[in-house]
């Protein structure tokens, strides 16, 4: 069952839904969940010019936008049917509800539970400069107040990105939407997939951004999470300047209306609101509630990563093998199958960069072998590493370190790299093992009560069990 027609197969929300979904039914997640037919062009899309390379880009995203017409009309429930149909019928000891983390993507797959995202991104048609945020806002804002009128249980930010987004929002608008209530889908979800007396675990990022408020439930955030930081993205700077020169910008900084507040990070921050309802419903229902709380979108990643490995030795697997993902890049059932230890970046830029090799420095063995899957999203962006950058933390394996379909040369632009990335993963790694039994929360648990303390990560109890 395709996700709804205003969902975005490129949001991650819906990609980490889909390969959560994928690892559940014991399948694979190749190509981002895009038909393999699609593969032999796409393979071959490096041969084609640069400039006709990021159209294609911008096409193949405008594709998935609605008419701003049709904002006030949207069935939300719809994508909780969708949902419901992509995993298997459970039962399942525990369900987790809320921020989207490509992190806990794997740790979802090898405790076999499911994923309900709170945020969803609505892709509207909509025409702007990326270097005019305000524009962008106003242009937007008639829209945005209908859609909220019309869905008084969810609440809407306008994220525009002029950085990493520099392609997209030259076609569309990213109104990216988060529950404040369970709704009637969620709520039959968790009744007829958890089990008695089971658990709901809500992932919880605090990561907050500044923003302009434009009603009671909706805000507008200027920049996001990536390269340039917030600062840059309000009072511009001298790589802030270089970049839009490079992209023959009319301006040097961006000129963007002022925040008068913070809310919860647009992509990644969870609004508290929908915990107060989860602990309503797990009340009433008599299922327990653990928080799962943390700051960045990828602080979770050191922690699942080493939870992985000390699984791997309880089940006597080698456990040296990193497999670095990136953003929506992830490839959970593979991850497994093949005993990789799996490590997230939230994107591809200078802070996950930073954030993989303190990893790397922390760990108590070097890894034998390290694979990397690089998000391409066609901008020679503020804080985009260089390939040369990436070499280096390929250059870390003790034995074998290599990318998985990335030509490195053609990066941030080599979309072929989106066809080849599975097929990569399976011809570089050899080892296979059969699909494990569920990681389960007890094991969670254990380790977390002797190695948590390590991690920017707080495991707590909502309600008594």
């Amino acid at each position: 069952m395709p996700p709804p027609n205003f969902v975005a197969n490129f949001d991650s929300a819906t990609a980490m839904a889909q390969a959560t979904a994928h690892a559940l039914r014991g399948e694979p997640f190749p190509a981002l969940g895009n038909p393999p037919s699609l593969k032999p062009a796409a393979r071959r899309a490096n041969l084609l010019p640069s400039r006709v390379r990021e159209k294609g880009f911008v096409v193949s995203g405008a594709a998935e936008t609605i008419s701003p017409r049709r904002v006030h009309r949207l069935d939300m429930e719809a994508a909780a049917d969708w949902l419901a149909e992509e995993y298997p019928p459970g039962p399942y000891p525990a369900v987790a509800v809320g921020s989207s983390c490509g992190a806990l993507v794997n740790l979802y797959a090898a405790m076999g539970i499911p994923w309900l995202p709170q945020t969803l991104l609505v892709p509207v048609r909509q025409r702007v400069h990326p270097d005019d945020p305000t524009a962008a806002m106003e242009k937007a804002r008639r829209y945005g107040h209908r859609m909220m009128e019309a869905l008084p249980d969810w609440q809407l930010h306008h994220m525009h990105d002029a950085n990493q987004d520099r392609l997209m929002v030259r076609a569309l608008t990213y109104f990216r939407v988060k529950r404040r209530t369970l709704g009637p889908g969620y709520e039959r979800f968790l009744r007829e997939r958890l089990e008695p007396g089971g658990t709901i675990i809500v992932p919880e990022c605090t990561r907050t951004w500044g923003t302009t408020r434009l009603g009671e439930r909706y805000v507008f955030q200027h920049g996001a999470l990536g390269g340039a930081t917030e600062e840059e993205f309000h009072e511009g700077s001298e790589r802030v300047a270089e970049y839009l020169e490079r992209y023959d910008s009319p301006v040097r900084r961006w000129d963007g209306p002022q925040p008068d507040g913070r809310s919860p990070e647009a992509e990644w921050g969870f609004e508290p609101a929908l915990r107060d309802d989860i602990e309503r419903f797990a009340d009433e229902h008599g299922y327990r509630v653990k928080r799962l709380v943390f700051e960045e979108p990828d602080d979770p990643s050191p922690m699942v990563a080493d939870l992985h490995r000390w699984w791997y030795r309880q089940r006597r697997i080698p456990a040296n093998r990193l497999l670095v993902s990136s953003f929506i890049v992830n490839e959970p059932y593979w991850g497994l199958r093949t005993g990789s230890v799996p490590f997230w970046m939230k994107f591809n830029m200078q802070p996950s960069l930073t954030t993989l090799h303190r990893y790397l420095d922390s760990v108590d063995e070097p890894f034998d072998e390290l694979y990397l899957m690089l998000f391409q999203h066609g901008v020679e962006a503020v804080g985009l590493p260089s390939k040369e950058q990436w070499r280096a933390v390929l250059d870390r394996a003790r034995q074998h370190g290599t990318t998985l379909g990335v030509d490195l040369d053609e990066y941030p632009l080599d979309f072929p790299h989106y066809a080849k990335y599975d097929d990569a993963l399976l011809r570089e790694v050899a080892s296979r093992y059969p699909w494990p039994a569920p990681l389960s929360l007890h094991d969670l648990e254990t380790f977390l009560e002797s190695h948590g303390h390590r991690y920017a990560v707080d495991w707590l109890s909502a309600t008594p069990a």
